[in-house]
């Protein structure tokens, strides 16, 4: 995860939790202002209710109370309005209503009287007496005028048993006498103390269940007792309704998270220009520290102005510095030593590996010429009668000779007395010239050195469909030709001898890339240098037949199919046939693949071997395409497009035959390579050869560097194994 994910997510961690505490604390606070308000509102409303019921108290069973408190309840601020008896209470009247025995209000009820399981009934004496006292008076009063007596109302108060619940039924038990007539009657009445009562739903519209369910109100009941004189007669029950407080409390929620969210946005926002500022510095020495692993030895021009940062770019770009420096140590090193290696030591001529290598390119390149064989004339007579001196600089003097002979000529030196000539872009007048030259030279080198005979020449033209030995071989029978000629003559043969005309080798490539009749074989390439030997890279080789069953030389084969422009069909069909053997055998090691030139060019051969790749994406690390370092060195650009293709696809690059004559040490990290494979050259031989050991070395050193694997090739001794092995390359043929 990248730094500015990581501020980003805690600068989010850190902004919700200070956002949850604030929220919190101010929904908490809130809500205890809310639930005082309600609560304090409550209180005010008992008061002032119970003041304006209180008149109303002396018939507790008057309509007007219950619409008194319906009208205050419907402003909807209320929960609950309760009115509540003192006690369970009842009268003369309403046993009278309530009986069946009695047919009016004007009955004397005595003896009242109930069960003791539900409670204690009594009536105040007082008050009774003086009713009595009055209703006597009144009696007296209205038998002297003649009127109606008036009907005397007592109060009864149960003193409710702790078994007896609301609205369970009571059987009251009485006496009732009217002009001689006495009956005993019993009636029912439904306990309750409730005189009146209105109730709202707690959930407003407003607010959903789910915010309710998370933050409980609860809003203590408030009351107020209403008096008769000096007697308690009923309490008036208030209970706000929390709706209210919610609806509030969800509106201010609702506008705190909506704010937090607009600043959480907003700082979001400044926060990613201000990190994209703060943060570039660091994306500049991510980029450079890709560019050092990838050989390019770069540095940080604009430093930041942060401390830190600047320090660490201060450390980079020194780090750099030192990096490239080393690196163009070992280049002057490996170049040294590549050069001693590749040259004889006396003559200074390039010896005979790098003949074969070059006439390897020849062949790539399709290029035209002849080849020189040239011989000193009994060099071994000629060191004895002469001293190591005379020998050494006789060879001296012989080789500026064939080395100045033209410049399109390149002079080699086998062993002792055997030399070559490569002569490119020639023909037969023009080789003949150059021949003639060197043989006035030889004749004008024999007066000086007092050797009639110096040197016999045999040259052959260059067959681009044939092989080094081949050539060779012609050139050595031009030089026997030669020697029977005379002092310092030369031979040419212009024969250019093939197994095939060009018609039967077109017909033959075109029948065996249109039919893909051509196998393609699996070589160690590579095995890792742990003690298991554990294997990593298969070179894959082509191996075709001609119509007689004979194996066709794979160089011969290539050079026809890119001249008939069948060699990207050619390459196609082996890319298949890879990528179907690791599918089908299962194959977990790497497999190299040689590509000619112009397939690598060619643009069409790139987007289709790209879009093949993508379609196995499983088995992409496995494939590693190879170049030769001449090939390389022939198109560069093509070749660092190629390479970009082939690592977008997340596979591989190696470049065999490493020659430092091909590809300068100072141009590696161009390539972003991720193998090499040394010419063999290089390799062959260390454990004996200082000069080869010192090269490798360094050539690792500058490799590990770089961030590349290096390969030795075709390694045969068990005591160079050894040596390659403590030189840490990563693998080894053999």
């Amino acid at each position: 995860m990248s730094l500015s994910k990581q501020l980003y997510i805690l600068i989010t961690i850190i902004f919700f939790m200070i956002f949850m505490g604030n929220f919190i604390i101010s929904v908490q606070n809130t809500k205890e202002y809310l639930v005082s308000e309600s609560v304090t509102k409550a209180q005010d409303t008992a008061t002032s209710l119970g003041l304006t019921l209180q008149g109303l108290m002396k018939n507790k069973n008057d309509s007007e109370i219950d619409s008194t408190i319906k009208a205050v309840s419907n402003r909807g601020f209320y929960k609950e309005i309760r009115l509540e008896d003192i006690g369970f209470t009842f009268s003369d009247v309403q046993l009278m209503e309530k009986s069946k025995d009695t047919d009016d209000l004007y009955w004397k009820i005595t003896n009242v009287h109930i069960d003791a399981k539900y409670g204690e009934l009594s009536s105040s004496a007082e008050d009774l007496n003086l009713a009595n006292e009055l209703s006597t008076l009144e009696n007296e009063t209205q038998d002297a005028f003649g009127e109606q007596e008036e009907i005397v109302d007592t109060v009864y108060l149960l003193a409710a048993s702790p078994n007896l619940k609301e609205n369970d039924p009571i059987s009251i038990n009485f006496t009732a006498s009217k002009e001689g007539q006495t009956v005993q009657s019993n009636v029912e009445f439904i306990y309750t103390r409730v005189l009146a009562q209105d109730t709202r739903e707690v959930k407003f519209d407003t607010v959903p269940q789910w915010f309710i369910n998370m933050i409980p109100i609860d809003l203590d009941e408030t009351q107020s007792e209403i008096s008769d004189g000096w007697k308690t007669t009923a309490t008036l029950y208030v209970s706000a309704n929390p709706g209210v407080a919610y609806e509030k409390l969800y509106e201010q929620a609702k506008g705190a998270i909506l704010y937090a969210l607009i600043a959480f946005l907003i700082s979001i926002v400044f926060t990613i220009v201000f990190l994209q500022f703060i943060l570039k510095p660091l994306r500049d020495i991510e980029k450079l520290a890709h560019k050092i692993s990838n050989g390019h030895f770069e540095t940080i021009k604009k430093l930041p102005w942060t401390k830190e940062l600047r320090s660490v770019s201060l450390a980079m770009n020194d780090m750099s510095g030192k990096i490239e420096g080393m690196i163009q140590k070992l280049n002057i090193n490996l170049e040294k030593m590549s050069e001693k290696l590749s040259t004889d030591e006396l003559t200074g001529l390039s010896i005979k590996q790098t003949f074969e290598t070059d006439m390897k390119n020849m062949f790539i390149g399709k290029e035209t010429g002849y080849i020189l064989s040239v011989k000193v004339d009994n060099l071994q007579n000629f060191a004895k009668e002469n001293d190591s001196n005379t020998v050494d600089n006789f060879l001296k003097d012989f080789s500026k000779i064939l080395n100045g002979c033209d410049k399109s000529a390149m002079a080699y030196r086998f062993f002792g007395s055997e030399f070559a000539l490569i002569v490119k872009n020639c023909n037969h007048e023009q080789v003949s010239t150059i021949i003639k030259k060197l043989q006035n030279d030889l004749d004008l080198f024999g007066e000086k050195v007092h050797k009639s005979n110096v040197a016999h020449i045999g040259a052959s033209v260059f067959n681009p469909y044939g092989t080094t030995q081949g050539i060779l071989e012609r050139a050595n029978e031009a030089f026997e030709t030669a020697k029977q000629v005379g002092p310092n003559e030369a031979c040419i043969r212009d024969d250019e001898d093939a197994a095939k005309d060009m018609q039967q080798w077109k017909e033959l490539v075109f029948d065996i890339i249109e039919h893909k009749n051509f196998n393609v074989d699996y070589v160690s390439d590579a095995c890792t240098l742990d003690a298991q030997n554990k294997l990593v890279m298969q070179e894959a080789f082509t191996q075709a037949q001609d119509k007689q069953g004979n194996n066709i030389p794979i160089g011969t084969f290539i050079s026809i199919a890119e001249k008939y422009d069948k060699i990207i069909d050619f390459d196609k069909a082996v890319v298949k046939k890879v990528i179907n053997h690791i599918l089908t055998s299962k194959i977990t090691h790497d497999i190299s693949i040689n590509l000619s030139l112009e397939s690598i060019a060619n643009i069409e051969f790139r987007h289709w071997l790209a879009h093949e790749i993508r379609l196995h994406h499983t088995i992409a690390p496995q494939l590693v395409f190879s170049v030769t370092s001449y090939g390389v060195a022939k198109n560069v650009e093509q070749f660092k497009m190629f390479i970009e293709m082939i690592h977008n696809v997340e596979s591989k690059i190696i470049i065999k035959r490493f020659e430092t004559k091909f590809i300068p040490l100072n141009t590696i990290n161009e390539f972003n390579l991720d193998y090499i494979r040394l010419a063999r050259d290089y390799t062959m031989g260390v454990s004996k050869d200082n000069t080869k050991y010192g090269f490798i070395e360094s050539m690792q050193d500058l490799a590990v560097l770089l961030n590349i694997k290096v390969f030795a090739e075709n390694v045969k001794e068990d005591s160079d194994v050894k040596i390659i092995k403590e030189l840490g390359l990563y693998g080894t043929s053999r």
